[in-house]
């Protein structure tokens, strides 16, 4: 099973106070330690993915399921968007994030806030969060936004602006229970409804004609 690397160090700890526990004969504290160490290294899984192919697909950026599907207006951070699709992910979901089209970062952008429930509506502009505006080859802006929750403490974002991406291609993760939005712009067919449940780079969005 690939670990991203951002849990090796979380994983760690437990780990070395299992191998310790064990051989003071702690069987246990060591069995305790040791369930620890394979839920934390099962939090930061990192599965493959196969993207599907195909022109004007925009696919999940994230694992999970799908809280909101909501029309918006007058998004500062993605004029052009106009539609918001809101993805909840549980501590039992693959946290990697991954790029919804194939295209270039135009821009990154940090915003401190609040650790609500990331399940809640209001999240999305009061939480603590990270935006991302992608530009695809055809000068179509979309919008990924990584948005911490109650558990969720640390936002990881492992590219910068003017990198290139390639649709489904992982681009960092959110540790421990949070929630990611896709803004995506009008002349889409959305593809996915309320309560569905949803694969990081696989599971189709939307689609241009």
């Amino acid at each position: 099973m690939r670990i991203a690397k951002e849990g090796y160090p979380i994983i760690f700890a437990p780990a070395v106070l299992s191998g310790i526990a064990f051989t003071m004969d702690w069987v246990a504290i060591g069995c305790i330690l040791l369930l620890i160490t394979l839920s934390v290294a099962a939090f930061f899984r990192d599965p493959e993915r196969t993207p599907p192919r195909g022109e004007g697909l925009i696919v999940s950026p994230a694992d999970g399921k799908v809280v909101s599907i909501a029309e918006v207006k007058e998004q500062s951070s993605f004029p052009e968007a106009m539609t918001r699709i809101s993805i909840f992910l549980s501590p039992l979901d693959v946290h990697i994030n991954r790029t919804p089209v194939g295209g270039k970062i135009e821009e990154i952008k940090y915003q401190r806030g609040k650790f609500l429930a990331a399940y809640k509506r209001e999240a999305s502009a009061r939480n603590e969060q990270n935006a991302l505006r992608v530009v695809d080859g055809k000068g179509r802006r979309f919008g990924v936004v990584q948005i911490a929750g109650v558990l969720a403490r640390r936002i990881v974002c492992r590219v910068k602006a003017g990198d290139a991406l390639m649709r489904g291609e992982r681009f960092g993760l959110i540790m421990f229970g949070s929630r990611t939005d896709a803004y995506l712009p009008g002349g889409c067919r959305i593809e996915v409804t309320e309560g569905q449940r949803v694969k990081g780079g696989e599971t189709i969005l939307g689609r241009f004609a």
